[in-house]
């Protein structure tokens, strides 16, 4: 079976507070860590109130702290954001602190809704544009070549894996050009997720950090004991996503039993099309769709995406999950 990972949106659930989150998504790491999971990624998100994490390098220590051997990354940093000297240095720390085990995921979105360009006091469309050169320099500042004016002391040798996620053919088309791993979002915008993967194989050029093409796919995933179960705590990612889509955010609402009969038919038909890399249900369902995905993609790995209220339902999700593709 092929490696599978977590993504972790670091959701607040309804009632609940960031610190309690926090604590939460160590728990989830720990168990993904037990269950046999690979990596374990944190996504940056701003402006969202039942989103927490924001200060993704930040989470990440936590995450380490808390767990020995899972690898730890970011899914992903939003590179406009930021200065690549600054990730260099927090990156560089982050493995210094453990070493051998941190991702850095690199995505050209912001993030957040148009205001946050302004928030940051940044031109995100003209950092957008810059988003190939500075992922060169982030390179160059791992490797120490070549030499730069000023170093960034944590990062200089350290051993960063670094990706390039996408949603669009944008990066698969820069990751193939650069010859770095590539990650395909397809768990929220699954559209252009099987022309994306071609066009990064078909034009990878090969690096001295990889010498073929190596994806991984994200997938939403709920596992429960049985399909009523699943599809009943899968409301609450159900629920934020329809909140999302339509121009609104908040915590992690609980479970809410016939919800999708509620949904407006536009809703309904944007939640089938997302159905199309998701599985949810008992462990035969789970593995079922799950196996039929790897099958359409030829994916490497597979990072498994999916917010659940109850944190117990959550970690035991993972546990079904493992335990049915294995």
């Amino acid at each position: 079976m092929i490696p599978l990972s977590v993504l972790d949106l670091i959701p607040v659930r309804e009632g609940s507070t960031t610190s309690e989150a926090l604590a939460e998504s160590a728990m989830l790491a720990q168990a993904a860590e037990k269950a046999g999971y690979k990596r374990y990624w944190v996504a940056e998100h701003h402006g969202m109130e039942g989103l927490a994490g924001g200060a993704t390098s930040v989470v990440l220590t936590h995450i380490g702290n808390a767990t020995k051997t899972i690898r730890i990354g970011a899914g992903g940093i939003m590179l406009p954001n930021h200065n690549p000297y600054v990730i260099a240095e927090q990156f560089g720390t982050l493995d210094a602190l453990f070493p051998g085990r941190v991702d850095l995921g690199l995505g050209r979105a912001p993030g957040a809704d148009h205001r946050i360009g302004q928030t940051l006091r940044k031109d995100l469309m003209r950092a957008a544009e810059t988003f190939p050169n500075d992922v060169v320099e982030l390179q160059a500042r791992f490797a120490g070549y070549p030499p730069m004016p000023i170093i960034a002391g944590p990062a200089l040798g350290a051993d960063v894996e670094m990706w390039i996620l996408g949603s669009s053919l944008y990066g698969a088309q820069l990751a193939a050009h650069l010859g770095l791993p590539y990650a395909f979002a397809s768990h929220f915008a699954p559209a252009q997720l099987d022309q994306a993967l071609q066009v990064y194989r078909d034009t990878f050029r090969p690096s001295e950090v990889l010498d073929k093409p190596h994806v991984m796919t994200a997938m939403s995933v709920i596992a429960a004991e049985t399909d009523e179960v699943a599809a009943l705590l899968a409301t609450s990612m159900e629920q934020s996503f329809t909140a999302l889509r339509t121009g609104s955010s908040g915590k992690l609402k609980p479970p809410v039993a016939g919800y999708r009969e509620t949904m407006p038919p536009e809703a309904v038909a944007m939640m089938q099309n997302m159905r199309t890399v998701s599985a949810i249900g008992s462990p035969a369902t789970v593995r079922e769709a799950i196996l039929r995905f790897i099958e359409r993609t030829q994916t490497d790995e597979l990072m498994i995406a999916g917010s659940i209220w109850d944190p117990l339902a959550r970690c035991r999700s993972l546990e079904l999950t493992m335990q049915a593709v294995s």
